[in-house]
């Protein structure tokens, strides 16, 4: 047990060594005084996924026992056992469609092994110019997606690990930035009865870039001098920016488990490379694995956060001994911003 331990400890270290190296870089925009919100890429990537997650305040690292742990923390996946398959819809905010769909299955002696997709879509927009405010008849959307693959194992009864490989594209009319990145997990169960151990880093990998034909444009160099060159070709020259990385470590603990009845209490602490740390706690009260009443709160101590209460519950039908259906409800308060609906559709099989 001690020996699994020590390497839950050491991915700790290793992740939070990673996370700092990204804050100490002088040549970063995190050095000084220059706040960090707006910094990176591809910030869908945060959004969370789940309605169960989302309605314990997104505190899931220690828990992630669906298939969302495979972007919550990949080493949870490994505890799932037979085929599962989870799929999830949320109109998010300024009606942008955000979508979940994930696959996994476990094999014998091999470990667990995934797939999943995230897409978030804008919908059609109308192209606006300084000229044209009221549009030019053009219509554009914005696109973003991470598609996944992810192994995880059971090292002993009380240890796991989990990785993922995704690749990431964000599209904005004619142009799009691509990547890929990585995730990496523990999960661990401790000597003290109900309560876990998780820890995760996610996103972890090169800068995103934005190229295409909409950076393409013609231009007279001198418009007052003759004899040069009347059109030049040239693109705008663009930035590339991180990807959001985010370490996180929690908790898990069955407050009470007996059998018909069940409290769970979870928290998260996290640390982003463009935000401040924040913490989420959530709590669960189900009832023989049939209904289950949730609330949480999302980013306390995240200055500025519009982000705070959410709620939720869920309903299992088991259709025999082996096949069950799951459907799970969240709502996310965003103040200002008023508020967000999940739903979350599980099969095991």
């Amino acid at each position: 047990m001690y020996k699994y331990l020590s390497i839950a400890v050491l991915l700790l270290g290793a992740s939070m060594g990673v996370s700092a190296v990204a804050q100490d870089n002088p040549d970063s925009p995190d050095s000084g005084t220059i706040t960090r919100v707006g910094t990176t890429a591809a910030q869908f990537l945060k959004l969370g996924v789940g309605a169960r997650a989302i309605s314990l305040g997104g505190a899931y690292v220690a828990e992630a026992s669906d298939m969302s742990a495979v972007y919550w923390n990949p080493a949870g996946f490994a505890r799932l056992r037979g085929s599962h398959v989870q799929l999830s819809n949320t109109r998010y905010l300024a009606d942008i469609n955000y979508n979940f769909a994930a696959f996994g299955t476990s094999i014998d002696r091999v470990g667990s092994m995934g797939l999943a997709l995230l897409m978030v879509d804008s919908g059609d927009m109308p192209v606006r110019t300084e000229m044209q405010p009221e549009g030019t008849g053009e219509q554009f959307n914005v696109v973003s997606f991470a598609l996944q693959v992810t192994y995880a194992r059971d090292l002993s009864d009380q240890f796991s690990i989990g990785g993922s490989l995704k690749f990431i594209q964000e599209r904005v009319w004619h142009s799009k930035a691509s990547s890929v990145a990585f995730d990496v997990g523990t999960l661990f169960t401790t000597p003290f009865k109900g309560l876990r151990l998780g820890a995760s880093m996610s996103n972890l990998g090169p800068k995103l870039r934005m190229d295409g034909r909409d950076i393409l444009f013609s231009e007279d160099p001198s418009p007052n001098t003759e004899g040069t060159a009347e059109i030049i070709n040239a693109q705008y020259r663009m930035d590339s920016f991180s990807m959001p990385l985010i370490f996180r470590v929690g908790l898990a603990w069955d407050a009470v488990d007996t059998g018909t009845h069940r409290v769970l209490i979870t928290t998260d602490a996290a640390h982003p490379n463009d935000n401040a740390e924040y913490v989420n706690a959530g709590v669960e009260y189900s009832f023989r694995d049939l209904v289950a009443f949730r609330g949480g709160y999302r980013n306390l101590f995240e200055p500025d956060t519009e982000q705070g209460l959410t709620a939720g519950g869920s309903l299992i039908v088991r259709i025999n001994r082996d096949l069950a259906a799951q459907f799970d409800y969240a709502y996310a308060d965003f103040g200002r911003l008023t508020q967000t609906h999940w739903f979350t559709f599980n099969l095991s099989f």
